[in-house]
Order: C-alpha cells, then sequence, then structure tokens
C-alpha cells in the first residue's frame, strides 16, 4: 500500500510564548488526531503582527494569526475568507454567546465571521506586590494616584507608537467620546485635548527606555529586574501570572479610575483566519474550530501559554487557581473595552499616528497643532476605503 503525501498547512502567528507555543500544542494534537495532516507555524515579531499587511501574508501562508483592525480590509479585499459557511453554525453560535468582552464580534463585519477570537486582551494593570511592600506603596485607585506613583519613577508603560495611540483611544474613550465615531474628525477638541494633556502629565514621569517598550518588553523588565512596581495599563499576558515563568511574578489588576470610571482601555486579542489561497479549506476549517472549542480553549490552549477568547476559559477554576486570578481579575476590563475602528483604510491612520502622540508626551508641544495632524491622517485614511 502506498503512503499518501501528508496534507501541509502553514501558519503564522507572533513571536511569545503566549502566540506560538499555543498554537504549536493544538496543531500537534490536531495532528495526532488526524495523521494525514501536519500543520506548521512560524512566528514573526510583535511590531511586524502589527504593521505587516495580511494580503501579502495569506499569500504564503493558509493559517493567520491577525489582530481585529485588518478585518474591514480583509472584508472589502476578500484575502481571506468568509467562515460563516466553513464553520459549524453551533460553534459560531456558542463563540457569539461566550464571547470576552467584543473579541468575536471584532472578526464579524459584513454580516461575515472573518477570523475565530481564539486570544482575548486588553490593557490592564500590573504590580509587583512585594515591591509595593517593600517600598510602602499603595495600589493605584484614582488616576491622580497613578500620577503620585508616577512621580517616583517606578510606573512602566509601553510607549511605542502602536501603544501610545492605544492610550490615547483609551483615554477618549474613558472621558465619554469613542475616537473615530464621525467620519468629521477622529475626536472633539475638548475630548483629545484633555486626553493629550492627561497623558503628557504622566509622560512627565515616564523614564524614557520605556518609550521604547511594547507590553512583553514593560513585563520583562518588571519581572527581570526590580525597577518598577507598576504598570498601568498594558495589553494582559496571562504567562507572567503563572509560577515559575519570570523570574518575578506579576499581579494583575482592574485599572484606575477618573471621576468613578475605571479606564475603558482599547480592545485587542487576536483571531484565527483561513487564507483565500489556501488549497485546503476544509481541512483548515476543521482546526480552526477545533482551536476555538471551548473544551480546548480552557485547557490544552491555556496549558500551553495561550490567553482564550473563550468566556468558559476565563471563568474556570483551575486556570485561575494556575495564573493567580489572572483571568477573574481582568475580566471586567475585557468587557468594557473599546472596540477600535475596523473600516477598510483604518491601518493607514493607526499606523501613522501614534508616532505624533509619542512625541507630545515626551516632549510636550501644541495639542490643537497634534489633533489637526490626527484629523488629516484620518481623512486621508477614509479615502483609502473608496
Amino acid at each position: 500500500m502506498i503512503n499518501q503525501k501528508p496534507i501541509q498547512l502553514k501558519g503564522i502567528t507572533w513571536d511569545h510564548t503566549r502566540g506560538f507555543t499555543s498554537m504549536v500544542a493544538t496543531a500537534q494534537r490536531f495532528h495526532e488526531l488526524h495523521l494525514e495532516v501536519e500543520i506548521e507555524w512560524k512566528k514573526r515579531s510583535l511590531q511586524a503582527f502589527a504593521d505587516e499587511p495580511i494580503d501579502q501574508l495569506a499569500q504564503r501562508y493558509d493559517l493567520l494569526v491577525i489582530d481585529h483592525p485588518w478585518t474591514g480590509f480583509a472584508a472589502r479585499t476578500g484575502v481571506i475568507q468568509p467562515l460563516n459557511d466553513l464553520i459549524p453554525n453551533s460553534l459560531l453560535e456558542n463563540l457569539a454567546a461566550n464571547s470576552v468582552g467584543k473579541s468575536h464580534e471584532s472578526y464579524s463585519y459584513n454580516q461575515q465571521q472573518w477570523a475565530l477570537a481564539i486570544d482575548a486582551a486588553t490593557p490592564v494593570a500590573a504590580s509587583r506586590p512585594d515591591l509595593l511592600h517593600k517600598y510602602n506603596c499603595e495600589l493605584p485607585i484614582r488616576w491622580n494616584d497613578l500620577l503620585a506613583l508616577a512621580k517616583g519613577g517606578k510606573v512602566a508603560i509601553p510607549g511605542i507608537p502602536q501603544d501610545t495611540l492605544m492610550s490615547f483611544y483609551m483615554l477618549c474613550s474613558t472621558l465619554g467620546e469613542d475616537v473615530c465615531s464621525t467620519s468629521d474628525y477622529v475626536v472633539s477638541e475638548k475630548i483629545g485635548g484633555q486626553a493629550l494633556t492627561m497623558l503628557r502629565e504622566l509622560g512627565k514621569h515616564i523614564k524614557r527606555e520605556c518609550f521604547d517598550w511594547n507590553p512583553i518588553q514593560v513585563y520583562e523588565a518588571m519581572t527581570l529586574s526590580d525597577g518598577y512596581v507598576y504598570s498601568p495599563f498594558a495589553y494582559g499576558y496571562a504567562n507572567y501570572a503563572q509560577e515559575g515563568y519570570a523570574r518575578k511574578l506579576l499581579t494583575f489588576h482592574d485599572t484606575v479610575s477618573i471621576d468613578g470610571q475605571n479606564l475603558i482601555t482599547t480592545l485587542g486579542g487576536t483571531g484565527l483566519a483561513i487564507s483565500a489561497h489556501c488549497q485546503h479549506t476544509k481541512w483548515a476549517a476543521r482546526y480552526a474550530a477545533y482551536v476555538a472549542h471551548p473544551d480546548i480553549q480552557k485547557a490544552l490552549y491555556v496549558n500551553f501559554g495561550g490567553q482564550p477568547g473563550h468566556r468558559e476559559a476565563w471563568l474556570d477554576e483551575s486556570n485561575n487557581t494556575r495564573l493567580s486570578n489572572y483571568f477573574r481579575s481582568t475580566l471586567p476590563t475585557l468587557d468594557r473595552a473599546f472596540l477600535r475602528p475596523r473600516y477598510a483604510g483604518h491601518m493607514y491612520f493607526q499606523d501613522r499616528a501614534g508616532a505624533p502622540i509619542r512625541e507630545f508626551m515626551m516632549q510636550g508641544g501644541d495639542s490643537q497643532l497634534l489633533l489637526q495632524e490626527l484629523n488629516q491622517l484620518y481623512r486621508e485614511s477614509l479615502e483609502k476605503t473608496q
């Protein structure tokens, strides 16, 4: 009997335990259940994950772990396949009913589901309880508490352009106005100016090195050294709440409040999509459904470093026990998180708007001129939608 050549699928994710080993583990187990299918996962940097156009990736890979702001572009161009006719309707209904915040919705566009929300995240607060005790510091509750703690130089934030833009979105939403809700401007001068002023006030007390860090680098700095006691808003990574993962254990929290409203952070997470160029769509869909299934999400996926998108996994007692209550403590933050714009041209804006906000946060300047610059970028991005 002649052995048939195995079906081979190639996938691309991002370079961290949370993004890579979870996918490798599910691919290996799926292969063990279906020996005729081999799935190979490659990884790229976190920055490349945010930046590289998915149309280019879809030409080289069958399975893509993507960021939800690409959804509108994907729907317009057809570079990935809609999943409504590929994934069992019963599973899609289950995923919608058990979404963590708007994670499932974030990949829905034009009545089609373009990816499965296998991962959920938003900026949350993190602390080193041992250092808070050592320095006799209280955990911040309000924004002013955060500023007071930051003046001691022991607060870290992710300050690269991408994350600074997400912080701007966060403050605008918390102050009462979501960005990009009209076609005329990004946000009103009043709310935008107030958000920029608050970011600048915080930025005065943030060390320069933080403005070159993404969330992973923040958490590595907090665990590898003893220089930082608190991070007020960085995309959460449950890995750092697991004993033995890093040098020191982090505790994760809901965010500080402004006038009684906890910060409305900007939804992140990832979705699993299938390329339009995939030659084995049915098997790719079976694997995607396998990864997104609640039984896999709350066990195998979490056990190998994943941060699931299914609510059952976040409520699971064993997961919370093993991960220092990460899921239970941050679920309220996820549930109120702001869903970023997903129109086809928004990535043009997202790729360019963070740098001037970062510069303002570090150096100050004219907030009105900055808002005008953002409005111009926004109008240009809307033209990309045409």
